[in-house]
């Protein structure tokens, strides 16, 4: 046997427990999706009637999932630009060297340890209209009592609210260990020739911490467009379905209408929605992105 064929049989070999689970939880789940949704189902989820398109077709005439799509992108902007902004505010304070950080960072990343279903039964108690502390708060400083999550005017906004809170961990800590590993001699060097902290920050921290914002950015943005525990636990999609994002609407109509057909169609809208959000931002966004 040749010797580079020998090599890359050898290679193929170390390779084929990771194609093999790939295979099974990825590229057969996106073929299945995809056969799927070209066909009607039964209450199985197993095809009997080609249709072609006629899912797509139906999908943007229907009313339900053009309010899907609106909740979707009005929860991403509720929930993405906060989750880094208030993780990057965090992190440049958690970056200083002050006596007793270490437990103030703890404090930051504590929710990273908690579960979505945990930390929204905790939002589910603090929103209750009767014995929540957001409306004892509200009432405390001339309010009214609000049905934070059964009003359709503030359902979105409360469960985006949420999501950010649950997010932040995360974010602070990848923005953290981006802001460790900017050399401190940089910052030496403007000090000494009287560089303010706000130039410093414009001019030194925010390009370096570039590549890292850029990461956040990007997985924020793709784990909001597939938001569903909070969602469940908290509202089911309501009030009049405005918090009923796509994700939840493949699940209902799936496991709670059995239209796996239709579910498909959806399922495969929104993987091209995250794949030209995400095209989107490697050929823009990644522009401005400084490598040291």
């Amino acid at each position: 046997m040749p010797h580079t064929v020998k090599r890359v049989i050898e290679g193929g070999m170390y390779i084929l427990p990771s194609l093999l689970l790939f295979s099974i939880f990825v590229f057969y789940p996106m073929v299945r999706t995809l056969y799927l949704s070209i066909h009607m189902t039964d209450f199985q989820g197993n095809p009997t009637t080609y249709v072609g398109f006629e899912h797509f077709v139906y999908l943007f005439e229907d009313r339900n999932f053009k309010e899907s799509m609106k909740a979707t992108f009005l929860f991403v902007v509720y929930t993405v630009p906060p989750t880094v902004i208030i993780s990057l505010c965090l992190a440049l304070l958690a970056n200083e060297k002050l006596r007793g950080i270490q437990l103030f960072r703890t404090f930051f990343s504590s929710t990273l340890g908690m579960s979505v279903a945990a930390s929204s039964v905790i939002w589910m108690f603090m929103y209750n209209p009767a014995v929540g502390v957001i409306n004892k708060i509200l009432i405390a400083l001339g309010g009214e009592e609000r049905q934070w999550l059964l009003d359709p005017d503030t359902a979105l906004a409360a469960v985006a609210a949420a999501t950010v809170w649950m997010n932040i961990g995360f974010a602070f800590l990848i923005l953290l260990g981006g802001l460790q590993n900017i050399d401190s001699t940089l910052y030496e060097s403007a000090e000494m020739i009287g560089m303010s902290r706000l130039y410093q920050l414009w001019r030194i921290t925010l390009p370096l911490l570039s590549p890292t914002l850029f990461f956040v950015i990007t997985v924020s943005l793709i784990h909001a467009f597939q938001t569903f525990g909070q969602i469940d636990i908290l509202t089911k999609g309501g009030p009049m379905n405005t918090t009923t994002v796509l994700v939840y609407s493949i699940y209902r109509e799936a496991f709670v209408n059995y239209n796996f057909g239709f579910a498909s169609a959806q399922a495969i809208v929104l993987f091209f929605i995250v794949l030209v959000v995400t095209v989107v931002q490697f050929t823009f966004a990644e522009r401005k992105v400084h490598y040291q």
